[in-house]
């Protein structure tokens, strides 16, 4: 019923950018589950469990772990269909596969994800 798809990983040198992008499918009322839901980012690294790094609410304000502070950014476009996450100064640490999801997360909208690896 409700499909995330994400998009826009790579390979990125440390200090570089990189943006992530989201596309959300419609549900039977004709809006995106953007529309009446939290949204967030989550990545996984190899060996460790998937953390929250970027959240934006209904109202429209955001929140970030402190890894990533001051260098990521979330945002929602105006027709709701789609969430990015813009990544700058980025470092080998933020080496992980990039989700997106709604705030809490279900399980039912995990997709396959967007690799991002930093390294020289």
């Amino acid at each position: 019923q409700v499909q995330l798809v994400e998009s826009g990983g790579g390979l990125v040198h440390p200090g570089g950018s990189q943006r992530l992008s989201c596309a959300a499918s419609r549900n039977i009322f004709g809006i995106t589950v953007f529309s009446i839901k939290d949204l967030g980012w989550y990545r996984q690294a190899p060996g460790n469990q998937r953390e929250l790094v970027a959240a934006i609410s209904l109202d429209g304000s955001t929140n970030y772990t402190d890894h990533v502070k001051g260098r990521f950014t979330i945002s929602r476009d105006n027709a709701k269909t789609m969430v990015y996450l813009q990544m700058n100064n980025l470092k080998p640490d933020d080496t992980a596969v990039y989700y997106c999801n709604i705030v809490p997360a279900t399980d039912r909208y995990w997709g396959q994800g967007t690799q991002v690896t930093v390294s020289s």
